[in-house]
């Protein structure tokens, strides 16, 4: 399946807004960025497995690297508030984690997988206007920070 058909979205297009709640009680949206931060959101399927812990280790270990270039991460996946806030204390995640349990962000960005159970693992780049300005449909846990790093830095030049 061409996972640019199953995305809707495009680099160019607007992102579509939502206020989520995190792991550490707060609710949060891409407004809250709007004007000041370039955001990294990035879809994972589940709390606590190999692969995401992996991507949000990484995310942790050069976070202010991130920082430095306008940006805020934001991890969106369905998991619940309680399990977000266990993840982020266990891995010490800077970084809010939001809980999608209805799914209506999955569904607005084009991640949801098939079966409603999970979010395929994808990263918007989205700038201070809220526009997409990069999306990795398909994720490397292993060099993905590093690519994201790339795309930021080309967004300050």
């Amino acid at each position: 399946m061409n996972l640019e058909v199953v995305l809707k979205l495009k680099p160019g297009d607007y992102a579509p807004d939502f206020s989520l709640p995190t792991g550490d009680g707060r609710i949060l949206g891409l407004k809250d960025f709007s004007g000041r931060k370039n955001v990294v959101l990035y879809f994972y399927p589940k709390d606590f497995t190999s692969g995401c812990t992996i991507e949000g280790c990484s995310f942790r270990d050069f976070y202010n690297q991130i920082k430095e270039l306008d940006a805020e991460v934001l991890g969106v996946s369905l998991d619940d508030v309680d399990l977000h806030r266990a993840f982020s204390e266990k891995y010490n995640l800077p970084f809010p984690l939001l809980s999608d349990t209805d799914s209506k962000v999955a569904q607005a960005y084009g991640v949801l997988r098939p079966e409603g159970t999970s979010t395929r693992r994808v990263t918007f780049i989205i700038d201070k206007e809220g526009k997409i300005t990069y999306i990795f449909p398909r994720v490397d846990v292993t060099k993905h920070t590093q690519e994201v790093i790339e795309v930021l830095k080309s967004l300050k030049s």
